[in-house]
């Protein structure tokens, strides 16, 4: 329900409202002052603190003077309702522009930023930081002048109770990736928020999005945006630059201050308008000729009015020795010298250009790459050379590069089953066949062999016989190979075992059985697969058998 009246201020309608309150258009009833009201919502008001916050912002909020930031005339208690009354400002919110313009040009966009600089410069230097900035605390009044509401306040609900499931402290799209790690907010937060602002009225989104509040701070904290020439390729490379920096997520990498921000924003129509100058006096040949022939009689006009014979006649002179050879003159002319460049280019061309080889030159060329280790080499032998040569006349090779070809595959076949050593550049299986080879290999790479074996032993009865997986029996049989081949190592690495054998029979001969035990089922549980440990596996089964059972404790009647 609207109040009618709040302190000394007569409400006439609601402005807007928001997680934090409610804005009224109010009048003093007094002066009849036409001002803003905001009420802080009940939650709010119950936050622990609260009250102390409010005071100490308020205060230093109201010293704060500046034509770019909505001015704090009055604040108080009105029958427990917090409440601060500021300038009104009879325009739209840079939200509302955007809703209904979708974009706001590259030329506006400055002009509005540099008016924020001058808001933050201004509130920094008093010590005061904004927290919030976003495009509904940006007020646009109907000539053309920005005003930043806000200022600061979210420094007063800056309570431990408020979290980013409840009200927020400050808008997840606008956050500096410091604020979302819960880090004290500088006057570079503020250079980044205004980084996002900027980004949002020049593409019309902001730089991140996402689905829950959570997804927006991560992505501000390590994603990267879409530049924003990419978006709108009209906007200027160096405002592009800027709102990049803006954006950096180290703050150290972003601009020292807002004062600097606005030189370097004041610069660039500047920049854009030399680079129209410059592009004109570069393409428009009826403007240099202009150009020339007034510069030609400027120069007759001044030797005719202060000139003398003497001074013409020694003029010709110097002009006579300095007067460039042929061969300069020739050096001198712009369609000569490009002419002789483009013959260079050519001739570097013809000389640089790839030798057409013959058939037999390529295949020779194929078969040295194939003669290194398999690697890289054999893939350049296959696409470059081998294959050309089969599509050319498959009758004349495809017989004599079968087998080269073949080892090629095969070669692609195991890398593709190689377990990798980052997750990230392993090839997925491509069906239950290379997915139980790679296991197999895995669990030869941890010594595991007896896992190792089994898997192996079930796919080569599986697929034995069947054509369609004989390149697999081929990997099958090779890998089976390596595992029934005795390691050869320098290190007992079964010395783990042997320990745990030996200390288990010292405690069996020293009655503590209990202990022992324990010692012979792990021995059992890890090596009971691996052919290599069977032995020690047995005798742990055997002495567990013989030893004597813990006695039962008596039941209790």
């Amino acid at each position: 329900m609207q109040p009618s009246r709040i302190g000394p201020y007569l409400i006439e309608r609601k402005i807007g409202a928001g997680g934090m309150g409610t804005v009224y258009y109010a009048r003093h009833a007094e002066s009849g002052q036409e001002v803003a009201v905001k009420v802080l919502s009940a939650s709010l008001a119950r936050e622990e603190g609260l009250i102390a916050r409010f005071d100490r912002e308020i205060t230093a909020l109201k010293n704060l003077s500046n034509p770019h930031v909505v001015e704090l005339y009055d604040s108080g208690i009105d029958d427990g309702t917090y409440y601060y009354a500021m300038e009104y400002v009879d325009g739209e919110t840079v939200s509302q522009w955007l809703m209904r313009e979708k974009r706001i040009d590259w030329l506006t966009v400055i002009n509005l930023s540099v008016q924020v600089c001058s808001a933050l410069k201004s509130a920094h230097d008093a010590g005061i930081i904004h927290r919030d900035l976003k495009p509904s605390n940006l007020l646009v009044s109907k000539d053309g002048q920005i005003k930043l509401a806000d200022f600061g306040i979210a420094q007063i609900f800056a309570g431990r109770k408020l979290t980013m499931t409840g009200d927020v402290v400050g808008t997840v799209e606008f956050m500096s990736p410091e604020q979302a790690q819960g880090q004290r907010a500088t006057k570079k937060s503020d250079l980044y928020s205004l980084g996002a602002v900027l980004y949002t009225m020049l593409c019309g989104r902001p730089p991140f999005t996402g689905r829950t509040a959570v997804e927006i701070l991560q992505k501000h904290r390590f994603n990267q945006f879409d530049r924003p020439r990419t978006i709108v390729p009209e906007i200027p490379l160096w405002l592009d630059e800027v709102v990049c920096q803006l954006l950096e997520k180290e703050p150290d990498k972003r601009y020292p201050d807002a004062y600097v921000l606005s030189l370097r924003l004041q610069e660039i129509p500047k920049k854009v308008e030399l680079a129209r100058i410059e592009q004109t006096l570069t393409l428009d040949p009826e403007f240099r000729a202009n150009a020339t022939t007034i510069a030609a009689s400027a120069q007759f006009q001044a030797a005719q009015d202060g000139g003398t014979l003497m001074r013409d006649l020694l003029r010709s002179e110097i002009d006579q020795k300095h007067r460039p050879s042929p061969v300069g003159r020739l050096l001198d002319n712009t369609w000569f010298l490009i002419t002789v460049l483009v013959l260079v280019i050519a001739g570097g061309v013809y000389w640089m250009r790839p030798k057409t080889l013959s058939f037999e030159e390529r295949f020779s060329m194929g078969e040295k790459l194939m003669q290194e280790p398999a690697g890289a080499h054999w893939i350049t032998a296959r696409d470059n050379y081998f294959l050309p040569l089969s599509e050319a006349d498959p009758k004349t090779w495809d017989a004599r590069l079968e087998d080269y070809l073949d080892q090629i595959e095969q070669y692609e076949f195991e890398k593709r089953l190689a377990p990798g050593k980052l997750l990230r550049n392993r090839q997925s299986p491509r069906n239950d066949i290379e997915r139980f080879l790679r296991l197999a290999q895995h669990y030869h790479d941890i010594g595991d062999i007896g896992r190792a074996m089994t898997i192996l032993s079930s796919l080569d009865a599986m697929v034995a016989g069947d054509p369609q997986y004989s390149q697999h029996q081929q990997q099958i049989k090779k890998q089976i190979a390596e595992l029934e081949t005795p390691p050869n190592k320098t290190t007992d690495s079964y010395q783990l075992l042997k320990s745990a054998m030996t200390r288990a029979d010292q405690l069996s001969q020293a009655g503590e059985h209990d202990r022992a035990q324990q010692i012979w089922n792990g021995v059992i549980a890890l090596y009971d697969t691996d052919p290599q440990a069977a032995g020690e596996v047995r005798r742990a089964v055997s002495l567990h058998a013989k030893s004597p059972k813990p006695k039962q404790p008596p039941e209790v009647p």
